[in-house]
């Protein structure tokens, strides 16, 4: 990722407001959304200057230094702006503390993204000059055509086996739009069909509406006919060895939302519940595994997975003493066997797919499911959830907890 140079801050800082420039006094009152607006505007990048946009806080209209502090949790909220899931699919942005004219300021360096047009708030933000406005349906076409010249994520890529007809358009309308869009903006849409399924990345774009593989796993009516290994293998195993007998199976097959729901349902069924007859009846006391662990694992599972050339399912083996979560595909980008896990080790081989699972509500916050899926465990009194991790795949292992005694 491009790091200017003191040489180059310092010359942005003082000249006009542009395309790809724009300065905060504070981070207080609107200024946090406005600076969400222009991070979004910035990858969007209309112009198409191919250039990464930088957000100064700590400076005024005329480049001059604000005197604001910079603390290591301004930092930190500038740095959520990237996986706090406001803005969709996730911005590629740096946050640094930097000395220009003798003062502090956070400079927020956002790239121009691979897969426009980025949302934040369910609205398409975008820059010319210093204006920043919401697209018009002629500017969001070309953030759409411009896809196609773009060194695509494999989950934006067509399937040429596909067809318009393979959508569910019912679902796509009915249950998606007013997911994925602010009720203001669907009341003044005045899009065809297709571009709306473009505006989605459903389709390729208006002139070309091959489905994608986000989009057949979004709203396809049988995905798995066209992404092959897209489904969720499930088995029940009466012991502790892959070779004790299976009491329960299941092949989850559908759209992404039929994925998660079965499968937890599944996991549902299977997660003994303990309650304290001296309490209220029939109240909870603990469960083997804490719902909120299962989630999250399940859904990182189906997000961080490997679709590309590789027709294995996301694997959910229930044993006696444990739960084992098999996806196919390792550590994508940054994220390395080493550092999984970790804090602030987020990278997404499927941004896309991201976006629709944020907007269905199936993820609530980026980068955060596994550190919430270790605090439930804690919480619940499990151990903590252990992760095997190579190259081929990540298997995480969640332990049931021990027996409540009363």
């Amino acid at each position: 990722m491009h790091r200017y140079t003191d040489e180059e801050l310092h010359f942005m800082l003082h000249d006009l407001e542009s395309d790809y420039v724009e300065r905060k006094e504070s981070f207080s009152a609107d200024t946090p959304k406005r600076a969400r607006e222009a991070v979004c505007a910035f990858a969007n990048d209309l112009p198409n200057h191919n250039q990464a946009g930088v957000l100064f806080v700590g400076a005024k209209d005329d480049g001059t230094p604000s005197g604001l502090k910079l603390t290591d949790r301004l930092l930190l909220t500038l740095a959520d702006i990237k996986t706090d899931g406001n803005i969709v699919p996730p911005p590629v942005l740096t946050v640094e503390k930097r000395i220009l004219d003798g003062a502090e300021m956070a400079v927020v360096t956002v790239m121009p993204s691979d897969s426009p047009p980025l949302k934040y708030d369910g609205r398409i933000w975008i820059r010319t000059g210093p204006r920043r406005s919401l697209a018009n349906e002629q500017e969001e076409r070309i953030l759409n055509e411009r896809r196609q010249y773009k060194n695509l994520p494999y989950d934006l890529r067509p399937c040429y086996n596909a067809a318009l007809g393979d959508l569910s358009r019912a679902f796509f309308e009915d249950e998606y739009l007013p997911a994925a869009f602010a009720e203001d903006v669907l009341k003044e849409n005045h899009r065809s069909y297709e571009e709306r399924l473009a505006s989605c990345k459903m389709i390729v774009s208006v002139n070309n509406p091959i489905p994608t593989v986000a989009g057949l796993l979004a709203i396809g009516k049988a995905p798995q006919e066209f992404v092959y290994g897209s489904y969720i293998q499930f088995l029940r195993i009466d012991g502790t060895r892959m070779t004790d007998p299976i009491i329960d199976e299941k092949v989850v097959k559908g759209r992404i939302m039929e994925l998660m729901r079965v499968s937890m349902e599944k996991l549902d069924v299977h997660n003994r519940r303990a309650f304290d007859i001296t309490q209220e009846p029939g109240k909870v006391v603990t469960v083997d595994y804490p719902e909120t662990a299962l989630r999250q694992i399940l859904c990182n599972a189906i997000l961080h997975r490997s679709y590309e050339g590789n027709n294995t399912p996301v694997r959910v083996y229930v044993y006696g003493d444990r739960i084992e979560f098999i996806s196919p595909g390792g550590p994508y980008g940054n994220v390395t066997p080493e550092n999984f896990g970790q804090p602030g080790n987020t990278a997404y081989r499927n941004p896309n797919l991201a976006e629709i699972m944020k907007n269905l509500d199936i993820i609530q916050h980026f980068g955060m499911g596994i550190y919430w899926a270790r605090e439930a465990m804690k919480t619940n009194g499990n151990p903590p959830p252990d992760f095997d991790v190579d190259n081929s795949f990540v298997r995480c292992t969640l332990r049931r907890r021990e027996a409540a005694k009363f």
